[in-house]
């Protein structure tokens, strides 16, 4: 068996090669995906700054504790506050009658010079002790990395994730055509005597021999490519300038096994379907297409679709502001692509019928996609996954941005908006209204069971602040918030207009009772609860909004320190757009291999045929015209489906944003499709054109 495996593999290299590489190239994308992921769980220690020099750091408490029931029992529940307490002054006093203390840059810590378990039994529990590394902890921003190392995470694991799926949506494509086209091999090993179980156990093995090889040369590239990933993604801003892939060995023992799996995977289904053909079907059948779409396939395609389909309706209907996020508009559209391509071949001869040329080529090009069912699917099946992703990443992440921009530029009837970290908030010009908020927190007991930390604005002059704010209530009123109470949305399912809410406030303190004024629409996820500035301690001002008073006005906002602008420009955040780059990048790298492969392998072997035509009358030049025609109409309606599937994606995400009372705003990226559409069609026309080339001369 293995002798007759590893010939076959050597007569027949090229119809492998496609495959090959595709595998090849999935693994060590995996391998250095997982390299990455590995580093990000494994930074290195932060030296501390700000006290360097002191042995122990005393810093006030960071955290807010709360008892919550977990069944019979009670446990403390911690919540990361938006900046520690002050350290407290009887602390200060104490430390300073026994030890040197320094202070550095603030109240909220100090540096002691003394032993780090007598400056523990003398704070107790009023504050926290850091000793070594820790002591990095009371620098600017300490938890900056930390940030910038989850959110790496989560775009190295879709990424990965897009890898795996695209490769074994390719790999798999690719051997069940492969398989289609030896039907006439299989034909004559069954007159031979052949079992349908040594059929299949030929293909598995030509498919882990295939996998070992492939996922071996993945993990090398795999190797070779985490270095550059980790320049590539700390020259574009997504990791900290200290990044770089570690020595990790589990990524290439993930990475090569998943190569292997995807492999027998693949070729799992196309074994089962060539063992089933009889010696003389399969003779009869080798160069017409007369069941395209089994049974299971078309079980198959039709759950996945039916599934994509129910999830978005039942996302939209329970939980709208989860179609917003990139996970969901990453992951959702893999259901509906798959099921799509699966039943691919029940559209090839409508969409080609939709072809009326009345020439020679035209009529050629018509019935010949219309009859290779199979050949026509498979190359438009690359194309859909390419289009569909570059649709719903790019689309949906542009149509998120244009409608919280819509929002945030229908909540306010300000003239000028300044923006900025620390603003200084300027005196009102006569005849001017100026509102200034700024960022904070309030933690709010959830039942008995959890406390949630929500993103709250502080307030700093109420008045003026419901004079120009012009956010979606749904009750109540905005005129009404003041100190003893707070503007809420509707996530605040069991508190209406005149309830009281507890809250703690940003820095722990609390609990304070809040009368609800006024309840908010959800909108895009911005329109958090309102406190005013007494419940906000130690917010800092970063938006002054404001109107009327003319160049007086203008002078005022541009001494506080902030940018002005009329209003918020169009955007978005250029590190996801990177990072949507590089999944769409990944995907057409392996669109480009997974074409490239099928139309030479399909045209390859249509010497017969191409002859035929040319005894026939037909000219090189009328052939090549024919089979790249074929090879565009079946990329045109690969194109097709993934605009289908795009459209059904933002119309899920424009039926969230209306439930969450959040302007749709909805934007077809045609740029980048035509991009991704265009360089299919050229490697889809030139892959068909060469071996035609060849075969008619």
């Amino acid at each position: 068996m293995l002798s007759v495996v590893f010939c076959g593999l050597r007569d027949r290299w090229a119809s492998f090669l496609g495959g090959f590489v595709a595998l090849a190239l999935g693994v060590g994308l995996l391998a250095t995906m997982g390299l990455g992921l590995s580093a990000t769980s494994h930074a290195p220690e932060r030296s501390p700054q700000r006290f360097a020099s002191s042995p122990v750091v005393v810093r006030g408490q960071d955290r807010l504790t709360l008892d919550v029931r977990r069944g019979p029992d009670t446990v403390p529940v911690e919540r990361r506050l938006d900046r520690p307490q002050p350290v407290d002054g009887g602390v200060l006093r104490e430390l300073r009658a026994r030890w040197t203390v320094t202070a550095s840059g603030g109240p909220d810590a100090v540096g002691v010079d003394a032993p780090a378990a007598e400056v523990r039994a003398l704070v107790g529990d009023r504050a926290r002790v850091l000793t070594g590394a820790e002591r990095a902890q009371a620098d600017p921003d300490p938890e900056r990395d930390a940030r910038a190392l989850v959110a790496l995470g989560a775009l190295l694991g879709t990424s990965g994730g897009v890898t795996a799926f695209v490769s074994v949506f390719v790999v798999a494509s690719t051997f069940a055509f492969a398989v289609a086209l030896r039907r006439r091999e299989f034909g004559l090993l069954r007159t031979a005597g052949a079992t349908p179980g040594q059929i299949r156990r030929l293909l598995l093995a030509e498919a882990a021999a295939l996998g070992v090889l492939a996922s071996a040369a993945g993990c090398a590239l795999g190797a070779l490519g985490a270095p550059l990933l980790a320049r590539t993604l700390v020259d574009g801003g997504l990791a900290p300038a200290w990044f770089t892939t570690g020595g990790a060995s589990w990524p290439f023992h993930a990475a090569f096994w998943t190569g292997v799996t995807v492999a027998l995977a693949g070729a799992v289904a196309a074994s089962r379907r060539a063992g089933k053909v009889g010696p003389t079907a399969a003779l009869r059948e080798a160069d017409v297409d007369a069941d395209a779409l089994p049974l299971g396939r078309a079980v198959l395609g039709t759950g996945l679709l039916l599934a994509g389909l129910g999830l978005l309706v039942w996302t939209c209907a329970t939980e709208p502001s989860a179609l917003l996020k990139r996970k969901t508009y990453t992951t959702l559209p893999m259901l509906l692509i798959t099921g799509v391509a699966l039943l691919s071949p029940l559209l090839v001869r409508p969409a080609a019928r939709l072809l009326r040329s009345r020439g020679a080529v035209g009529t050629l090009v018509r019935e010949n996609s219309a009859a290779a069912v199979r050949r026509t699917a498979a190359v438009a099946a690359p194309v859909l996954v390419t289009v569909a992703l570059a649709g719903t990443l790019f689309g949906s992440a542009t149509s998120v941005t244009r409608a919280k921009e819509a929002e945030s530029r229908q909540q306010t009837a300000a003239q000028y908006v300044v923006r900025g970290e620390e603003l200084r908030e300027p005196a009102a010009p006569a005849g001017a209204v100026l509102s200034a908020t700024g960022a904070t927190s309030v933690f709010v007991r959830d039942g008995a069971e959890a406390v949630v930390k929500y993103g709250a604005r502080a307030v700093a002059d109420p008045a003026a602040f419901a004079q120009l704010a012009r956010l979606p209530v749904v009750a109540g009123d905005l005129r009404d918030l003041d100190d003893r109470s707070i503007v809420v949305n509707e996530e605040f399912e069991r508190h209406r207009v005149g309830e009281t809410v507890q809250v703690w406030r940003a820095d722990g303190s609390g609990p304070v009772r809040l009368r609800v004024a006024a309840v908010l629409a959800l909108g895009s996820g911005d329109n958090g609860p309102y406190v005013t500035r007494a419940n906000a301690p130690g917010a800092a001002l970063d938006r002054i909004d404001a109107r009327g008073g003319g160049a007086a006005t203008v002078r005022a906002l541009e001494a506080s320190g902030g940018t002005l602008s009329p209003e918020r420009r169009a955007g978005g955040n250029p590190q996801n757009r990177l990072g949507m780059v590089l999944v769409l990048g990944i995907a057409l790298v392996y669109t480009v291999i997974g074409l490239a492969n099928t139309l030479l392998m399909a045209t390859s072997v249509r010497g017969g045929e191409l002859a035929s035509l040319r005894l026939a009358g037909a000219t090189r030049g009328q052939i090549l015209r024919v089979v790249t025609g074929e090879a565009a109409l079946a990329v045109a309606l690969g194109t097709g489906l993934g605009l289908v599937v795009t459209g059904v994606v933002l119309g899920a995400l424009g039926a969230g944003l209306a439930a969450l009372s959040a302007p749709v705003v909805l934007a077809l990226p045609w740029t980048v499709i035509g991009a991704a559409a265009g360089t299919c069609a050229t490697v889809a026309v030139a892959a068909a054109a060469l071996p035609a080339w060849r075969l008619t001369r």
